[in-house]
């Protein structure tokens, strides 16, 4: 791996195995929402019984996004302090956050239980977690960018994202196990706690692993750094047009990745297919994930950043609709998941690109902090009102395909953003002797 020259001096680059310690955390982060996703339905009628089974399913996805809503504080204070005091103390923060959350979403009886209690401290584990995650996108992106060897800065960024596809292949392996040897009643009743209590035990690991991390944001990066308030001002006066261009350019990817994790509730309620189907749907998505994320990663550092987002984003386009209408006439499982797995392939290698440009654009002095803000602010406004979104459109239309109309939006929103960012096609590690860049 490459080394980036300091003051005078050679500073280590962190090792593969710092930065697979990285994405292990979040990949256990993640596992917590992609888990909440898979089980919103079941959730849903724990915590807020209803006699309308769509009013249960509309509170708890409601809640999930409520979890977005907190995610900028996370990425205003832990961001910074990512800036301030190092990229390992924010990881190793946001850790602690994480585990608190899931132990809670373990633990918490349900209505039944405790009545309204029950959904209100429901909300503020989300709340908990919401903040955890929102300071854990920055600083572990730009660390795991600023370990890249010379050439490799997307490769290296798309591992952040094959993160989200590793929960997501364990969420829903341990779903579709749930299905396979647990009655509805049981999974119901308690069995779709078990993910969770997965997360907990897996948690320690991932922190302890952490601990031993490599700092590479040195004392002449701290120095260089500023406060909390002075960095959020240098943010907003001087990257202002840059954070706003990347909250839009997050939104065709965001609700587009969010509709795939909305799957496996669409296949319940929609296509009424049986929960083991649904559970492949999640895993089939995460392996997805992983594979494609990695292919538009090597893309953007051969090919260049932009027209690995832009061409499979229009062929996405044109696709959407189409796949949905199939899917939703066919009504079989081979062609639900071949259309999934096209549409996640597109999405995939074109969200790649778009987090690496993000990230790379910040002056590593205000890295975490204003791609921080961007990614959180990006995910809030369109990752944590998809799922509800979703769900009021196809009640209101009665119409399965009508989400396809607003990822259409959010992707032509998409793109024009990505033509107005810069974007160098090839962006590897900054050998310089000022320590504010990288």
């Amino acid at each position: 791996m490459s080394n980036e020259i300091t003051l005078g001096r050679v500073r280590p680059a962190p090792t593969r195995k710092e930065v697979v310690a990285v994405v292990l955390g979040a990949a256990v982060e993640f596992f917590d929402f992609s888990a909440y996703a898979t089980f919103a339905l079941m959730i849903g009628n724990v915590f807020f019984p209803s006699d309308t089974p769509f009013m249960s399913l509309l509170l708890s996805v409601s809640v999930f996004g409520i979890g977005f809503i907190v995610r900028p504080l996370g990425a205003i204070f832990i961001g910074s302090y990512a800036d301030r005091a190092g990229r390992k103390p924010a990881m190793l923060l946001t850790m602690v956050l994480m585990t608190l959350g899931t132990g809670g979403l373990v633990f918490l009886p349900g209505y039944a239980t405790i009545g309204v209690a029950a959904p209100v401290l429901l909300v503020i584990i989300r709340m908990i977690q919401g903040l955890a995650w929102g300071g854990e996108a920055g600083p572990a992106t730009t660390f795991i960018m600023e370990a890249a060897p010379k050439g490799k800065r997307a490769f290296f960024t798309s591992w952040q994202i094959v993160a989200q596809g590793i929960a997501g292949i364990t969420a829903g392996l341990i779903g579709y196990s749930l299905t396979v040897f647990l009655t509805h009643d049981q999974l119901a009743s308690g069995g779709w706690r078990v993910p969770f209590a997965f997360g907990l035990l897996v948690l320690p690991i991932a922190l302890y692993l952490r601990r031993n991390l490599h700092e590479n944001f040195t004392q002449e990066d701290r120095a260089a750094s500023k406060n909390t308030k002075t960095l959020l001002t240098d943010v907003a006066k001087n990257h202002g047009r840059l954070v706003l261009l990347g909250i839009f350019m997050l939104s065709g990817s965001t609700i587009t990745q969010y509709f795939l994790n909305y799957m496996t509730t669409y296949a319940l309620n929609e296509l009424h297919f049986a929960p083991s189907t649904a559970m492949v749907s999640t895993i089939l998505i995460g392996v997805c994930v992983v594979v494609f994320s990695l292919t538009g990663g090597w893309m953007a550092d051969r090919f260049g950043r932009k027209v690995t987002i832009i061409a499979p984003r229009l062929l996405l386009l044109l696709l959407l609709l189409p796949g949905l209408e199939i899917i939703n006439t066919w009504r079989s499982d081979a062609v639900f998941f071949s259309v999934i797995t096209v549409l996640a392939a597109l999405q995939c290698i074109s969200g790649s690109g778009v987090l690496v440009v993000l990230c790379e654009n910040f002056p590593k002095a205000i890295r975490s902090t204003g791609f921080s803000i961007a990614y959180a602010f990006g995910i809030t406004l369109f990752g944590g009102t998809a799922q509800i979104v979703f769900s009021w459109l196809i009640k209101l239309t009665n119409n399965p395909v009508s989400p396809g109309y607003y990822l259409i939006a959010a992707n032509i929103l998409c793109l024009v953003s990505v033509m107005l960012i810069k974007a160098p096609s090839r962006a590897p590690i900054a050998l310089s002797m000022n320590a504010g860049n990288g």
